[in-house]
């Protein structure tokens, strides 16, 4: 049996009635620029994610350069951000002309690591930018804490994690700034890009604001330069119906972890990643961490003793797609190479997990038989190993 390691059909093509409906609403209003759908999704999410503004941008990428851009970052600035993520992180912090400055993370939960931030502080250092990697919160109360010793603020990357939890506060919503993506693989995925920003703060929220509108206020005055960061009115339609949709699709992917966890962790040699025997096992499982509300946006493993890429190509066999995020990390990438040593430098944890993870199809739709699949694929492998 063959399985996706993403269907976006299933989901999308359920609704076809609504989303076709919501099209048709824009097309009769001819807002396409602004307007209602813009302004209901974006108090609707901050709703949600309990902050007290959202600002809808372009996507996830441009909500990350709207917010350093807003904060005034660019040139001679430095950016602390961990190597482990997508480019969008480190890219958007080289547009503004800042220095990205990579730092490891935690082999447990993926997430940056504050004593590798705190050896590479300097005088430079403005912002601080925390990834909710795969769709599990950081220690955000430790990063706060660090960024007020240091004067520092907080960019929240939270492209794979909006709905996700942190002692019950909003992922997103804790930071000065936070950004989310509608890309179609999200938790809430668009049907194309789409972004938002979201702040508790008022006078950074209207400097967004102006930020995604080339820095206008009022129209045609320009204070500041900006960019052209706007969210499509028809893209916002299409969020608000699936947006109505969003907790089966988080909890389904929930229901897909826990049942992995469950006959994995029943295998030899399949732990945890936090347990004792996690040395000498064959492969290790996510884990979620205390207080943490996870939300799945990955399922992603540690395949130990340089057996990874084995392991991918015996799921292909299968038929059981699977995907690596991430093999190559921005530390180690090619367009960053001529960054300074204070800024790459060795990241022993970042270049273990880029060599071991790999992520296992987890999205809400997936059926019974698809997921029976998956484990029994990994069974077998274990079996052969």
């Amino acid at each position: 049996m063959s399985v996706p390691l993403l269907d976006v059909n299933a989901q999308n093509h359920a609704l076809k009635d609504e989303l076709r409906s919501a099209f048709d609403r824009v097309l009769e209003s001819g807002f396409f620029i602004g307007g209602p759908e813009i302004e209901s999704l974006e108090n609707e999410i901050a709703e949600f994610v309990g902050a007290k503004h959202a600002i809808g941008v372009s996507s996830g990428t441009d909500a990350l350069v709207c917010s350093l851009m807003a904060l005034g970052i660019g040139p001679g600035d430095e950016v602390l951000c961990p190597s482990f993520t997508f480019f969008a992180t480190a890219g958007s912090i080289f547009r503004t002309g800042a220095l990205p400055v990579f730092v490891d993370c935690d082999p447990v939960d993926f997430n940056i690591c504050l004593d590798s931030a705190r050896s590479k502080m300097t005088s430079r250092t403005k912002v601080i930018m925390p990834v909710h990697l795969f769709g599990q919160s950081c220690d955000m109360n430790a990063i706060v804490s660090f960024a007020n010793e240091f004067g520092l603020a907080v960019i929240e990357d939270a492209a794979q994690a909006i709905g996700a939890r942190y002692q019950g506060q909003g992922c997103g919503a804790i930071g000065d700034y936070g950004t989310y993506s509608f890309f179609p693989s999200k938790n809430l995925g668009g049907l194309g890009d789409g972004g938002m920003v979201v702040t508790n703060d008022d006078e950074l929220a209207e400097l967004a604001r102006k930020m995604r509108n080339h820095g206008m206020a009022p129209r045609y005055y320009h204070q500041m330069v900006g960019g052209n960061f706007r969210l499509d009115a028809v893209q916002a339609a299409l969020l608000r119906v699936k947006f109505t949709h969003y907790g089966d699709y988080t909890r389904g992917r929930q229901e897909n972890a826990a049942y992995y966890l469950e006959k994995l962790s029943a295998l030899d040699g399949v732990v945890l990643s936090d347990d004792a025997a996690a040395k000498d096992a064959k492969i290790l499982l996510p884990v979620t961490r205390d207080g943490n509300e996870h939300i799945w946006n990955q399922f992603t493993l540690r395949v130990k003793s340089g057996q990874r890429d084995n392991f991918k190509q015996f799921l292909a066999d299968r038929g059981v797609a699977s995907e690596i995020y991430y093999p190559v990390p921005m530390h180690q990438q090619e367009c960053f190479e001529s960054l300074s040593e204070h800024s790459l430098g060795a990241l022993p944890v970042t270049e273990m997990l880029s060599a071991e993870v790999i992520s296992l199809p987890i999205y809400a739709e997936l059926t019974p038989e698809q997921r029976d699949e998956v484990v029994a694929a990994v069974t077998d492998y274990i079996a052969q190993a």
